[in-house]
């Protein structure tokens, strides 16, 4: 942490704010942070600080008991807007009158307000499966959603964060909405790592969970309108999927193609 950093910490917590921190190193356990918290009566929160380890959970197989329709949000790399489509997705089901949950897997979505949410990078490996499965499962068991949408993180083939295989194995999506910025051709942050095609990041995808990825969603960074349009419908004839970008054009083609699989209590707008 930069010493400018700490100075700013130091000071928000001697005028009496908490402060929440996602940093791996734990600033609660900074002798002089935690005395100027101590005498100011705020709290140092470590978002990234796992649980103790009686609170975890291994798989169980529980999963199987959830019987909404669970939607996995990935990528084809790490930090390409996952996380914002799969909210985007949440209110555009409840507008349709399909009640969704999120269950978040990093800590901004904690930040962000989902309830049901695991720190996946800062699990032990051996709990990662069964807390995904216990985030999926108690979101279905206290809710009662129609819908569960999985976050991801990193993405299956990134050299430095190969996130998914954990949610697609123990969260057990039924669907697979993917992630994709079309102007990267290397991994984000790591030059001289090619981003592997869209075709065979879809075919693993499909090969590991005997799930479709049934639409993709576009980052449309480094892109103006037209050539987002173009990327659009490159990424289309390339796939034969619906796609769309859906901070510049909604996800309507999205919402779409995940309609049908919603449990029959719901009301479609085409019927």
């Amino acid at each position: 942490m930069p010493a400018e950093a700490r100075r700013e910490i130091a000071t928000a917590l001697e005028l009496g704010l908490n402060v929440d921190s996602g940093l791996h190193d734990f600033l609660s356990e900074d002798p002089e942070l935690a005395k100027i918290a101590e005498c100011s009566g705020v709290a140092i929160r470590d978002i990234r600080k796992p649980p103790d380890r009686a609170q975890l959970h291994f798989f169980a197989g529980k999963i199987e008991q959830v019987d909404s329709l669970k939607v996995a949000v990935l990528g084809t790399d790490s930090a390409v807007g996952k996380r914002t489509t799969a909210w985007l997705l949440i209110d555009a089901f409840n507008a349709a009158g399909c009640g969704a949950e999120l269950v978040g897997t990093g800590q901004t979505a904690w930040l962000q307000g989902a309830r049901y949410c695991i720190i996946l990078d800062s699990l032990v490996n051996d709990f990662v499966a069964g807390e995904i499965e216990h985030a999926v499962w108690s979101a279905w068991h206290e809710v009662g959603p129609d819908v569960v949408v999985i976050e991801g993180q990193g993405s299956l083939m990134n050299p430095a964060y190969p996130g998914g295989h954990e949610i697609i194995a123990a969260g057990r999506p039924d669907l697979v909405v993917l992630q994709h910025a079309p102007c990267r051709r290397e991994y984000d942050g790591f030059p001289g790592y090619p981003l592997h095609p869209l075709p065979l990041q879809i075919q693993a995808i499909e090969l590991l969970s005997g799930k479709p990825v049934v639409a993709i969603a576009v980052n449309h960074e480094g892109l103006t309108s037209p050539q987002t349009d173009a990327a659009v419908a490159a990424i289309r004839s390339e796939t034969g999927l619906p796609c769309c970008a859906p901070l510049r054009s909604g996800l309507t083609p999205i919402l779409d193609a995940l309609l049908p699989f919603t449990p029959k209590r719901v009301h479609h707008s085409d019927e």
